[in-house]
């Protein structure tokens, strides 16, 4: 490892980050089957001659995790799930939490199920952390209380007093319809005839998902949006981010920023869209950890073509807090090896891998949610 190299490690290292877009980390210890369940986006049962622990995100816990757990790196999968049983769920996210460096979790709660909450994951982490509200789940549970079409007559009013101390807003509208709907606002009188033809609590008609997203936009608060790679559910050629270039132009005068999430493999596509628009950004967050040692390349790829105050830093971890752990070190791991690149060729000097990592990790969170910016948090080395 050269001077440079050593140096540009230590600058992003030092940087403490804030994850914009994740989820709660585990309540209760999972058997080996639920949690090589949620190590893939697949919602099918993982097959019985395979194992999760051979992929690109199970090589990388084995690696990097391992040694959070007492085991040397690249323990075997059973002695690793042992291992984890063994500590208690509660032991595991501790450790994790504590050593991959993250200052603040904005946590989405629209699907909440067996995870932690904001104020329990602060607790664990030591860390700071706040609210991320999924319009579609809000609208849901209203809809089931009042009824569809009355949720819709009360649901900015509602969604206002939901999102009072919340940091920002999510949509799946991706997963429930796609991005090729129609751009304009949907009117109150259209979402109301869509409302009284749902047949269940779940919202996929695209003219009512249309109100929520307006809702959202005229309430305010920073729009994530989910593109790109994700479970079945989705139909992925429709999750192009390009798909709402309509939409975003829409936007634009009510100054809402939209915040592109994951994006693999459509991350150029965002990227392009940051690059173009002032308030759209976008991360690769989700893709880091399911990449595992190949996340290097999508982190290059991210920082191809948007500016670097348009980028920023996510885990989407879900449930085990080993992808909360490894959603930060595997970002941190591909970021230095490319800002290392640039200031070996002469392109950058040490203090520009420093300043873009802190604009990335940290700044640009901390400008689009107005969060205040985190304390520096001790990495585990290994």
């Amino acid at each position: 490892m050269t001077t440079s190299n050593s140096a540009v490690d230590a600058a992003v290292a030092a940087v403490g980050l804030v994850d914009h877009h994740v989820h709660g980390a585990l309540r209760e210890t999972p058997d080996r089957p639920t949690l090589e369940g949620l190590l893939t986006e697949s919602d099918r049962p993982v097959p019985p001659w395979m194992t999760m622990f051979d992929s690109p995100l199970g090589l990388a816990i084995r690696r990097w995790c391992a040694p959070l757990l007492d085991l040397e790196p690249g323990a075997g999968a059973e002695e690793y799930v042992a291992r984890r049983t063994a500590l208690g769920e509660a032991e595991v996210t501790r450790r994790m939490l504590r050593h991959n460096g993250v200052g603040h979790y904005l946590v989405e709660t629209g699907y909440a199920e067996g995870v932690l909450g904001p104020a329990e994951m602060a607790a664990a982490a030591g860390a700071d952390a706040g609210e991320i509200v999924r319009l579609e789940s809000v609208f849901e549970a209203l809809a089931a209380e009042v009824g569809a079409a009355a949720a819709v007559r009360t649901f900015p009013e509602v969604l206002a007093e939901r999102t009072e101390h919340a940091a920002g807003l999510k949509s799946v509208v991706a997963y429930r319809f796609g991005f090729d709907f129609a751009p304009e606002p949907a009117t109150r009188a259209e979402a109301v005839a869509a409302a009284a033809a749902m047949s269940a609590t779940r919202v996929v008609d695209p003219t009512l998902l249309r109100f929520l997203l307006w809702s959202g936009v005229e309430r305010g608060l920073p729009l994530q949006l989910h593109c790109g790679y994700g479970d079945p559910d989705l139909e992925l050629h429709r999750c192009d981010p390009l798909l709402l270039t309509r939409f975003l132009r829409l936007v634009e005068p009510r100054g809402v920023d939209v915040l592109l999430l994951h994006c693999y493999p459509y991350h150029r596509q965002a990227g392009y869209l940051a690059q173009v628009f002032p308030h759209v950004y976008f991360d690769v967050g989700l893709a880091v950890n399911h990449t595992g040692l190949s996340s290097p390349a999508v982190v290059a790829e991210s920082l191809e073509l948007a500016p670097f105050a348009k980028i920023l830093f996510s885990s989407d971890a879900y449930g085990p807090a080993e992808l909360h752990y490894l959603g930060a070190h595997l970002w941190r791991r591909g970021l230095a090896r490319v800002l290392s690149g640039w200031v070996d060729e002469g392109a950058a000097t040490v203090e520009d891998a420093g300043r873009i990592a802190r604009m990335i990790g940290r700044d640009n969170a901390v400008r689009v949610y107005g969060l205040r910016p985190p304390e520096q948090r001790p990495i585990l080395q290994g």
